[in-house]
């Protein structure tokens, strides 16, 4: 055998486990590769339940053992690969109630999946495992800041700056290169020069805040990810004093989690994973936090699966819109593809002239400076949005 058919015969081992040991004339080479296959082998192989070769539970119900079985898959795969390994486990061997325990969580890789779970057994968690937890959900927060506070800061920063030009400005305030590309048409070859009809300057910055953005996010189960990002970005608008930043989460009932924007952790242990669905009620909530509409935009990140008055929240929406309010309807915040969302109220929604899609984090903020442009935002989802 080769030794790219011995790579290859090793790799086929291990995805295969046990049942392709046969085939590949053992294929495994050394205590490392055996320690692997032991892993991978405990969450996909039927190891001791009739061996039968089908994949299935193989890790049990002892936190000791799962423990150890986090350690070993830190040490031999990727961390991507370790948080496919983690969500598996979780999903197909039922060990969530083992993450309540604070030795089990210090072991596992921190992701957004991982966060969205812990969220989801706040209401369950025992104090002693509170701790631990708030450490691995402000992991992930810390890196998710990091990933996208400077650029949401440049993008809305660069979008108010723009909205504060004037037209008549002071000699020190004139913004000499957008007031020559205005004033292109009056060039006068004969003196070549432009004679600037129309002067475009900055405004004076001010403390005045400018904008009014309401978040409202869904918590339902399937909105998890979307939940964390954009708590996380909530944080980050709310720290711009130019900006009045309002965040809601909602379930059957709203809650408004706006004084505690200072802590984006604060905001996530305040929300409650899963239950049903009322848009129409957290709408309502949210058009009493809109005093100056023409100022104000309102972003909704909801699935869309209505478990209250559909046409209520239809008629609520058009209000906004035609008040001068901003909508923005988000399907999803996440890096996690294309969501399930409810087809027909998207379809309402886009009639009215409010498009619902899906954005990633990364193109979040670009999506923020087009709508504080008030710029065409459903021609950007056209070309941006998942």
């Amino acid at each position: 055998m080769t030794e790219i058919d011995e790579a290859q015969a090793r790799r086929w081992r291990l995805v295969l486990g046990s049942a392709g040991e046969p085939g590949l004339g053992g294929g495994l080479q050394g205590a490392d590769d055996l320690a692997m296959d032991r892993a991978l082998g405990a969450l996909y192989d039927n190891t001791g339940q009739g061996g039968n070769g089908r994949r299935s539970a193989g890790l049990g119900g002892s936190a000791p053992q799962v423990a150890r079985w986090l350690g070993d898959i830190r040490n031999y795969f990727p961390s991507t690969v370790v948080e496919v390994m983690q969500r598996d486990a979780v999903e197909r061997l039922d060990i969530t109630e083992l993450l309540l325990e604070p030795e089990l969580l210090e072991a596992v890789e921190p992701d957004v999946h991982l966060v969205g779970t812990l969220l989801s057994l706040n209401r369950v968690m025992p104090e002693t495992t509170k701790a631990t937890a708030r450490m691995v959900v402000g992991e992930v927060v810390k890196e998710i800041e990091r990933r996208v506070a400077a650029q949401t800061v440049a993008a809305v920063g660069g979008a108010l700056n723009r909205a504060a030009r004037v037209s008549r400005p002071k000699l020190r305030d004139i913004d000499w290169d957008r007031t020559i590309r205005k004033n292109l048409a009056n060039y006068l070859p004969e003196h070549r020069t432009v004679v600037p009809e129309r002067l475009v300057g900055y405004g004076r910055k001010a403390q005045a805040v400018k904008r009014d953005v309401v978040l409202a996010i869904d918590q339902s189960g399937s909105m998890a990810a979307s939940v964390v990002y954009a708590s996380v970005f909530g944080a980050v608008l709310a720290s711009m004093r130019s900006l009045r930043t309002s965040l809601v989460v909602f379930d059957t009932a709203v809650v408004d989690l706006t004084e505690k924007l200072a802590d984006p952790v604060e905001v996530l242990f305040g929300t409650q994973l899963g239950g049903g669905t009322d848009i129409n009620r957290a709408i309502a909530y949210s058009q009493s936090l809109i005093t100056r509409p023409a100022e104000s935009m309102f972003v909704l990140i909801s699935d869309l699966y209505e478990g209250g008055v559909r046409a209520e929240m239809l008629r609520r929406i058009r209000a906004m819109k035609e008040s001068g309010v901003q909508v923005i309807v988000l399907l999803a915040l996440s890096d996690e593809g294309a969501p399930a969302y409810d087809r027909d109220n998207a379809a309402a929604l886009s009639a009215l002239g409010v498009p619902a899609f899906a954005c990633t984090p990364d193109r979040f903020p670009d999506l923020l400076a087009v709508a504080l442009d008030r710029g065409d935002v459903q021609a950007w989802a056209h070309l941006n949005a998942g």
